[in-house]
């Protein structure tokens, strides 16, 4: 498993802002103890609100707050495009200045048609992988606004026909949550790990069990 993918891994179990212990949570990922303590330090360095010690527990309970910037939701996504060009394409002053800009508006509201909870980043994915989920966003975003059900192919391969209910922004990565019709269950997916976003005809109506309000964090 790559580094990034344990950390968002390692968000996506303090999310739900119970005691998490580190020894559970390295077996869990397969990884030592003294490591879910390097990542805790990392995360918490890149902005994510970890709270607890080592031999205690760790859980992220507080929200990232930052001025408000008037940027629409499209002049933040070219914004993210352009810092990963620069921090793809250049090195010295520009490239850090590119990574510090970003871990600065990491911290971003997700949309989703009720309103929007908030959400917190990190800032050590690579800016390339990021850059590629961009391209679907737009999709994405008119499906929830629309009930516009989707059929997704993922880098693995896995095809899924979703109900796309909301995005979320985890610091250069976009999820998507959605309710999948293929596994019969709620689903939270990468943008950056999708291959072809295509909609598909007829739209969805809210079903019991099937909303965002009834996706339990703590359920998956």
């Amino acid at each position: 498993m790559k580094r990034s993918d344990r950390l968002y891994d390692l968000i996506q179990i303090l999310k739900d802002g119970r005691l998490h212990r580190a020894e559970d949570m390295a077996r869990n990922l397969g990884v030592s103890v003294r490591t879910i303590y390097r990542d805790m330090d990392t995360l918490a360095a890149s902005g994510v609100p970890v709270e607890g010690e080592r031999g205690v527990g760790y859980s992220a309970r507080a929200a990232i707050t930052l001025p408000p910037l008037n940027l629409t939701e499209t002049e933040l996504e070219a914004l993210h495009l352009g810092l990963a060009a620069v921090g793809n394409g250049v090195d010295g002053d520009l490239k850090d200045a590119a990574e510090t800009l970003s871990a600065k508006i990491d911290a971003v509201l997700p949309e989703d048609r009720h309103g929007a909870p908030k959400s917190f980043g990190f800032a050590v994915y690579p800016f390339a992988d990021a850059a590629h989920g961009f391209k679907f966003l737009g999709t994405l975003r008119s499906a929830i606004r629309n009930r516009q059900k989707l059929r997704v192919t993922m880098q693995n391969a896995a095809v899924l026909d979703v109900r796309p209910l909301k995005l979320d922004y985890w610091g250069r990565i976009w999820t998507c949550l959605v309710w999948s019709d293929t596994d019969d269950s709620f689903v939270t997916l990468r943008a950056d790990q999708m291959q072809v976003v295509a909609i598909l005809p007829g739209l969805f109506v809210d079903e019991p069990g099937k909303r965002l309000e009834d996706y339990d964090p703590t359920a998956q």
